[in-house]
């Protein structure tokens, strides 16, 4: 009798097919929807409890909406943070995306060498352009900054040669620059998944030149420092220059390496930011033999990490095995050649991320009266407020950007309707609640994007 049951609800079980018709066009690849329309039947017949057919087809909906919303697309950034993780860093520049088509949609010299009409090398122009915006005798790129770190990590820790007694090869860090950088992930496990054993020196506040000297022995490998690029520290607090560092090693024949993360090629007072941000050749005037920092931060460019500094040091580590794992596609590299370009060339303007760091408020605030303006009649509260943005990513952590803001209050919305509502548009339009406002931050949104800002807010009001 219970075989019979369980054989009768399985009858009932509704086919794909029906569920299909019942959709509507969710602008999915087909088998991807069949295949979600199944998995949530074989969840049905291992549970053996039948759901109603209008209950099934909400449940494939709600999951085929959580996919749909997950695929790669545009959002209109309304938070204030310029270089923001979640929304992929930096901007890139106009000239970087006409590369990017150009390059990607044919064929390409990657690797080939034009003049002699034979196999060549990988990233030459790149690599010699870095070299000089960098101040360095050489230069490479990876695919991350956390990359760069266990190459270079693993290279001196297994190529050492000062190790003259048992033990693994240490990396001299303070702990103070032990950091925890986006999704969770610390500098000390990146470091010690190379395989490299950490000498913590100094207290987390206060670090002294004679704590590294001290740490220095038989088995020291190399001594990194990380630029703090995303948090600060103030009061009691010590930490010796890299020009302190840079000398210490050098008296010991010992590579100092030293992480910026942020990536500034540019005086960031010129972005009217008080925060001075080292650049990579301030650094290696300062005596760092290797540098090594972001590509989609402050320099405005694609996701890579570079490295620069000592020619002997920038080619072995190129020979190492685990660089062809690391290294970047004709894409970034595509990308990157364009943004350093725009360096080399001084056009800050036409890099987004620093463009949008040095828009007026003056033109903020013309724009702000415009989407005012244009928002005047619907059931909403409008003003416009002042507001403080901030670079993101991990970069000039004490620095606030002034900004302008359109702060919204819905009248038969609750603000978290409102938020969710301006999200499913087309584009997503992400900003923040403060204040028992709805607020967008004009300083992070470009201004060929207002007119979206406008019909994403009608269109919420509306519904």
């Amino acid at each position: 009798m219970h075989d019979r049951v369980s054989c009768d609800k399985r009858r009932q079980i509704p086919a794909v097919s029906k569920i299909l018709d019942a959709l509507d066009n969710f602008n999915l690849p087909r088998p991807f929807v069949v295949e979600i329309v199944r998995r949530k039947l074989s969840q049905i017949r291992a549970s053996g409890v039948l759901s109603d057919f209008e209950d099934i087809v909400a449940h494939v909906r709600r999951s085929l909406d959580g996919f749909r919303a997950s695929r790669l697309q545009p959002v209109i950034n309304g938070t204030g943070i310029v270089i923001h993780t979640n929304f992929g860093r930096a901007p890139l520049p106009s000239e970087a995306m006409h590369a990017l088509n150009e390059i990607g949609s044919v064929y390409s010299n990657l690797e080939y060498d034009l003049p002699k009409g034979e196999r060549g090398g990988r990233g030459v122009y790149v690599e010699s352009a870095l070299a000089l915006l960098c101040e360095a005798e050489a230069a490479t790129v990876v695919n991350n900054c956390a990359a760069a770190l266990v190459l270079i990590v693993q290279h001196f820790t297994r190529k050492t040669g000062r190790a003259r007694r048992p033990g693994a090869p240490e990396v001299v860090i303070s702990r103070g620059e032990l950091v925890q950088i986006g999704g969770g992930f610390r500098i000390s496990e990146i470091l010690e998944a190379s395989g490299a054993k950490l000498r913590e020196v100094g207290a987390t506040n206060k670090t002294t030149l004679e704590d590294y000297a001290h740490a220095v022995g038989s088995n020291t490998a190399m001594i990194m420092k990380v630029h703090r690029s995303n948090f600060f520290m103030s009061g009691f607090v010590e930490s010796p220059s890299s020009n302190e560092i840079g000398t210490l090693a050098k008296k010991n024949r010992i590579p100092f390496v030293e992480d910026l993360g942020s990536g500034a090629m540019v005086a960031t007072e010129s972005l009217e930011i008080a925060e001075h941000e080292a650049t990579p050749g301030d650094v290696l005037k300062a005596g760092a033999d290797l540098v090594c920092f972001s590509g989609d931060k402050l320099f405005g460019g694609p996701q890579a990490g570079i490295i620069a500094g000592k020619k002997r040091f920038v080619t072995a580590l190129k020979r190492e095995p685990l660089f062809r794992a690391l290294r970047c596609d004709k894409l970034c590299l595509a990308a990157l050649q364009t943004t350093v370009d725009l360096h080399l060339d001084e056009k800050i303007a036409e890099i987004p991320a620093l463009a949008l760091l040095r828009t007026s408020e003056d033109a903020l605030r013309a724009r702000a009266a415009a989407i005012a303006s244009n928002l005047a009649d619907l059931p909403m509260k409008i003003a416009i407020g002042r507001g403080k943005a901030k670079t993101g990513g991990g970069t000039l952590p004490k620095s606030n950007v002034p900004s302008v803001t359109i702060e919204l209050l819905p009248r038969d919305w609750s603000l978290a309707e409102f938020a969710a509502s301006l999200r499913a548009s087309n584009p997503p339009v992400i900003g923040y609640i403060a204040d028992n406002r709805f607020k967008l931050d004009l300083r992070t949104i470009f201004p060929q994007q207002d007119d979206s800002v406008i019909s994403a807010a009608r269109a919420a009001c509306t519904k």
